[in-house]
């Protein structure tokens, strides 16, 4: 029976990260575009500033993380370095700006978190312009 084997099919895989980073991407840039609305609009930002660089700039580095770099995890380029403005981001929304909210307050972030960090580990994967770039994947046998 097959329920307890940890084997795995490569095509599967590379299919599935490839579906968590167009989800987990589109998913975030909804977030982004609110933000860049309120950064696009002028006037007084009112905005968390838990680094102290002021209230426009944490607004620019929020934005260009759940932008941009939710842009380059869906096209899977530079997946891995892309993942990790997003994982600061994430960790000062859990850690900063929720910090005395409720868990449910901490929950969405959490996941995101959870995900940009597995796909830090993993990368990419096949379906990716990481791989067009890199060339493919050499196998360690063991």
């Amino acid at each position: 029976m097959k329920v307890f084997s940890t084997s795995y099919n490569q095509n599967l895989y590379d299919l599935a990260i490839f579906l968590l980073r167009l989800t987990v991407g589109c998913f975030m840039i909804t977030h982004g575009l609110g933000k860049l609305d309120m950064l696009m609009e002028g006037g007084v930002i009112e905005f968390a500033d838990p680094l102290g660089v002021g209230a426009k700039a944490s607004l620019t580095l929020t934005v260009f993380s759940e932008l941009i770099c939710s842009f380059l995890l869906i096209m899977g380029f530079a997946t891995r370095l892309a993942c990790v403005p997003l994982i600061i981001t994430m960790l000062i929304i859990i850690f900063n700006v929720h910090i005395s909210d409720d868990f449910s307050r901490k929950e969405l972030p959490g996941l995101y978190l959870s995900i940009y960090i597995l796909l830090l580990v993993v990368g990419g994967g096949r379906f990716s312009v990481d791989r067009l770039i890199g060339g493919r994947k050499k196998k360690i046998n063991y």
